[in-house]
Order: structure tokens, then C-alpha cells, then sequence
């Protein structure tokens, strides 16, 4: 099975590769699972990507912003709609 995401633009076509959605997936199960490894009840914390999205920005913002060791697309990869190609 292929995984990729389209983002239509006008008469343009973007996708995320196969290599970037591994990424954002991986990116987003080391966060979930970390959440997981920290949490000290027994009641385990359910998948929320919007709880795991909140997270992964203060993640970015201190690997990209602060600390200068990554750039945002190799982070985690996305579609730039204010282009024709990907950001």
C-alpha cells in the first residue's frame, strides 16, 4: 500500500513521499509513546494528535529555533500551499 497525502493547488498537485509521511508518523509515535514512558498513573493516555501536535511544536520550535539543529521540513515534513512545490 502507497501512503501519500495530495494537497491540491489550483491546477497544481503536491504529495508528501512515502519517506516524509514515515517521518511525521515517526515523529509523532516517539512522542506518544514518550508520553506513555513518562506517565505515572495506570491509566494509559489515549492517542490525541492534538495533544501530540501541541507537544511536537515546543519540540520544533527548541530543535529549529533555539538549539539551530534541525531544519522544520526534515522535522517534520509538510505541504507548503503558498508555493507551487513542496516547502
Amino acid at each position: 500500500m502507497t501512503k501519500n497525502l495530495t494537497l491540491y493547488t489550483g491546477n497544481v498537485m503536491k504529495a508528501l513521499t512515502y519517506k516524509e509521511i514515515e517521518r511525521q508518523d515517526f515523529v509523532d509515535n516517539a512522542i506518544s509513546n514518550l508520553l506513555q514512558y513518562l506517565n505515572p498513573a495506570d491509566k494509559a493516555i489515549g492517542w490525541d494528535i492534538e495533544m501530540i501536535g501541541d507537544i511536537r511544536d515546543v519540540i520544533a520550535e527548541w530543535m529549529i529555533e533555539r538549539l539551530n539543529i534541525r531544519d522544520e521540513q526534515k522535522f517534520y515534513p509538510y505541504l507548503d500551499e503558498s508555493t507551487s512545490r513542496l516547502a
